[in-house]
């Protein structure tokens, strides 16, 4: 063989051991392994190079090529470098987000996640979870568990299901008794034969249902009838029945709906039995006691206190001990609405006394929204029964009974006249304070309508140093809550012009007895017609008029009336004997008519002196500064925010010169009634500001946020020593509050001021005169305060529509549970509920709005925040209210049907459900009647 032969052969059996290269010796283990390591090299420094797509194919290419123990090696790696096996969640997760995703669960799912493993046993055992569950129901744990004490919840929660009664008719017959007849053996037989029957369809239909679930179910729910995620496929009856209505005349649905209001509970519930338990009384409801107690001390003394007094929290702390008290909403309530918080208060029990604190001035009692009683509306029906239940309440005047009210009705002729009929109707004594009102609460703590050996009522109810503090207290406060209170009070009524008061309380009082009234009811009802009849007619001849008419009602065939009415249509002069109460008030008339004339005076110049800090700290320093050319605001918007309110200085400023004037040479025979003429046909200088104050504010708001030099004005001057610490948008706000003031004081002049004084006249035509000014403020306070209420509800409901109409405004906000029936082929009371979602219900005059509540949590913070989101409106008219009577299982429920839906809501508490209904069927009634 030739060396040439041998050379190549050599190269062949190279070339045959090489593996996927012919440049990788295979027998050459370190050429090999330098080969391949210099081969690697280069295919990362091009995969470096690679875009992201370019490297994902390029791995793509490489798991096509490996087999099956490469690719398992690839797994392994990464199995220990990244955890890609699924784990426990409960293993992993803080406890609280656990706990709050088991918190979805149903009872029935609790259960069977707590066999999965132990992780989960424990944590679906914890009492924050069960512990809902239980109080839903109203079963509270009877004893307080130890610290380390494990599933107390569950286990009562399941001792409370499995103690359940589940009875048929004839056994919970068996139990608990029954109230029907015994019957015979045959009705007797057939009565267990519909048992027996109807025990069997339940069972057929059970066994359906649950081969039903199991057919549907997805194999992530456990297929129990209280899921969530299965809803009833059976439609509610009554739901349809109103869709088969919607067609029908407007008349047959407005009877519909007024139907069903008459088919609410009154005071108990549909099923007979009383659902509204006695309220807890927070207050003690011992019997106030003094030393001099009397033998009418057995009998305890009560007090009604409305919640818009200022600071009303004060007035309870300094209620004496022993004094029933109840602390009531002057808004979002009914007249039966407040009786019935007063019956479940006094259990049963009559009273010694009454005091009723609420807010008014000296011709009315605002005694609720919508409700000012005064002579005009003393006599409605449902005012009327109000009061003669009321005064039920209370013992008879001969044993020492009497409602104080809390109302300076004793300052004004319209006030003593209210007390007359409220004696009248009720048979009980009324008293009040006589002291004028000028805006505070002082009047409380001055003399007393009465009999004068008796002690204050101030002293029965309350600690009089408290009482003094509060009352010095609600002197600043008064002002800042009139600015910030969201609804206004309602307009004003006008007073009657004749002296109807007198005459009712003489013919009342003097000469016909209480008792002949109450025996003769026939002269009672003509009395209170021609009172009716008084508030319309103007005769300049009341009593003749009065008597023409009882003639009429009665006739000449009473005693009583021809002994004691004839005669005063025959001597009108001997009629007019005052009663005891007026005669106290007009001992001395010309003293009192001139303390009031100088109160008049006194607040007149503190007025003007408000009106002189905004000149003197405002305005002043602006004008210097702009003529200084070092201006703060322009010239402009100087006249914009003050020029109104210098002009009503300088017209103050001359009714003050007038009035001192004429206090200088003071005396009985002297008039002020002209001077108020005069006032009064000068103000248009306050109609231009009050039209004009929008814009004054706006134009306020603005020069503060974009000049930091008017800002820096402000922060300086407002709420100092000299503005008394207020600030430059309250001072504005004098003028507004004034003419109340205004009227209450002419009020108590023309009380003191005698029917043939010269005077007389004049201040009649200056209190309609400014009466008919003051209503126009409140009518724009009210119409700003109304637009401001609905844009805010607006606002907070998600998807709300437009709100803004024309008369308007929001009557009461209900907060309901709504619920889901399970089956709605069983009776009232067995129908299993389950709560779905929590809502609100925002009640109009004339429209329902229906939102879902949610409540949303801000880190780091401990309150939270409600959500709404609409859901939809009912008209009034068109909504059906139907009562659920209360059962094992629900309890405070109740139905809305609407034209489209309905909805079962649940109050948490049974005087809420009782509240709601009585004010929505009275917003319902009211709404038909338009």
């Amino acid at each position: 063989m030739s060396a040439g032969d041998s050379s190549r052969k050599t190269l062949e059996m190279e070339c045959f051991h090489t593996r996927f290269s012919a440049w990788t010796p295979f027998s050459n283990k370190s050429l090999n392994r330098q080969l391949f390591q210099e081969r690697v090299a280069l295919i990362s420094h091009w995969f470096d190079l690679w875009t992201s797509k370019q490297r994902q194919e390029f791995l793509f290419t490489i798991f096509l090529r490996c087999t099956k123990s490469q690719l398992r090696f690839v797994q392994d790696w990464f199995s220990e470098r990244t955890q890609v096996a699924k784990v426990d969640f409960s293993t992993v997760l803080p406890r609280f987000i656990s706990l709050y995703i088991f918190s979805f669960l149903n009872p029935k799912d609790l259960c069977a996640s707590a066999q999965v493993s132990w992780p989960w046993k424990f944590l679906t055992e914890q009492d924050c979870l069960w512990m809902p569950k239980c109080i839903r129901f109203g079963w509270f744990l009877p004893y307080t568990p130890t610290d380390n004490e494990y599933g107390a919840w569950k286990h009562h929660y399941i001792a409370c299901v499995s103690s359940l009664d589940w009875l048929i008719p004839r056994e919970a017959t068996a139990i608990y008794g029954t109230l029907n007849e015994p019957k015979t053996e045959d009705e007797e037989l057939q009565e267990r034969q519909r048992e027996k029957c109807l025990r069997k369809i339940l069972w057929e239909k059970i066994a359906l249902r649950k081969k039903e679930l199991f057919k549907v179910r997805p194999p992530w729910v456990s297929g129990t009838c209280c899921s969530r995620l299965l809803k009833s496929k059976r439609q509610p009856r009554l739901s349809q029945a109103l869709r088969d209505r919607v067609g029908l005349h407007e008349a047959l649905e407005k009877q519909l709906v007024l139907a069903s209001l008459e088919a609410l509970p009154k005071r108990s519930n549909v099923s007979g039995s009383h659902s509204y338990p006695f309220l807890l009384k927070k207050t003690w409801h011992g019997v106030h006691k003094n030393d001099n107690s009397s033998s009418y001390a057995s009998q305890p003394h009560f007090l009604l206190i409305s919640s818009r007094i200022p600071a009303c929290e004060m007035v309870v702390d300094s209620i004496k001990a022993g004094i029933i008290s109840v602390v009531y909403e002057h808004s979002g309530l009914t007249l039966e609405s407040l009786l019935y918080l007063i019956e479940k208060a006094l259990d049963g029990r009559k009273v010694q006394s009454m005091g009723i604190f609420s807010d008014g001035d000296s011709r009315e009692i605002n005694l609720l929204q919508g409700y000012k009683i005064g002579t005009k509306n003393l006599l409605r029906p449902e005012v009327r029964d109000f009061w003669e239940k009321l005064g039920s309440y209370v013992a008879p005047e001969e044993e020492g009974g009497h409602v104080d009210l809390f109302v300076p009705l004793g300052a004004s002729e319209a006030g003593m006249e209210v007390l007359s009929q409220l004696s009248q109707l009720t048979g009980t004594f009324f008293t009040a304070p006589t002291g004028i009102a000028t805006g505070s609460y002082q009047h409380i703590l001055s003399d007393w309508l009465g009999r004068p050996w008796e002690r204050a009522p101030c002293s029965i109810y309350f600690s009089e140093s408290k009482l003094q503090m509060w009352s010095s207290f609600t002197d600043c406060l008064e002002d800042t809550l009139k600015s910030v209170r969201k609804q206004l009070s309602p307009l004003f009524k006008e007073l009657q012009k004749n002296i109807s008061a007198r005459i009712i309380g003489q013919l009342t009082f003097d000469h016909m007895s209480m008792a002949s009234i109450l025996n003769n009811q026939e002269i009672a009802q003509a009395l209170a017609d021609g009172l009716m009849e008084l508030t319309k007619d103007n005769s300049d001849k009341p009593l003749e008029f009065l008597s023409d008419f009882l003639l009429k009602k009665c006739g000449k065939g009473s005693k009583d009336f021809e002994e004691n009415v004839i005669p005063t249509k025959r001597d009108p002069k001997a009629a007019f004997s005052l009663p005891p109460q007026e005669r106290k008030l007009q001992m001395d008339s010309a003293e009192k008519r001139s303390r009031v004339v100088g109160e008049l005076l006194e607040s007149e110049r503190k007025y003007v002196q408000m009106l002189e800090i905004v000149r003197d700290v405002y305005v002043t320093p602006l004008k210097a500064a702009l003529s200084s050319n070092r201006a703060i605001l322009s010239a402009a918007n100087i006249h914009i925010i003050f020029s109104d309110i210098l002009q009503i200085l300088s017209l103050n400023r001359q009714f003050l010169d007038n009035l001192r004037d004429r206090l200088q040479e003071w005396g009985p025979a002297h008039c002020v009634g002209e001077i108020f003429l005069k006032f009064g046909s000068q103000l248009n200088t306050y109609t231009n500001f009050f039209n004009n104050y929008p814009v004054v504010l706006r134009t306020m708001e603005k020069c503060r946020e974009m000049i930091p030099a008017f800002r820096a004005f402000l922060k300086r001057h407002d709420k100092t020593i000299v503005t008394k610490m207020l600030s430059l948008p309250e001072l504005l706000l004098y003028p507004s509050r004034r003419f109340e003031e205004y009227v209450n004081l002419l009020y108590a002049l023309r009380l003191h001021t005698p029917a043939e004084h010269a005077d007389r006249g004049d201040v009649t035509t200056a209190i309609d005169r400014l009466k008919k000014y003051k209503s126009y403020i409140d009518q724009m306070k009210q119409s700003i305060s109304m637009k401001d209420q609905l844009s805010e509800i607006q606002r907070i409901v998600w998807g709300c529509p437009t709100l803004s109409e024309e008369n308007r405004y929001l009557i009461r906000v209900q907060d309901v549970a709504q619920l889901h029936c399970c089956d709605e082929a069983v009776s009232f009371s067995l129908r299993l509920y389950e709560h779905t979602r929590d809502l609100s219900l925002f009640l109009f005059n004339d429209a329902l709005l229906v939102s879902s509540r949610g409540t949303s949590h801000t880190p780091f913070e401990r309150t939270s925040k409600s959500t709404y989101q609409f859901i939809a409106s009912v008209a009034l008219h068109r909504l059906l209210v139907e009562d659920i009577p209360d059962s094992k299982y629900i309890k405070n429920a109740f139905i809305l049907h609407g034209p489209k839906r309905e909805w079962i809501c649940a109050t948490e508490v049974e005087d809420d459900k009782f509240l709601w209904l009585s004010v929505l069927q009275s917003a319902i009634k009211s709404s038909m009647e338009k």
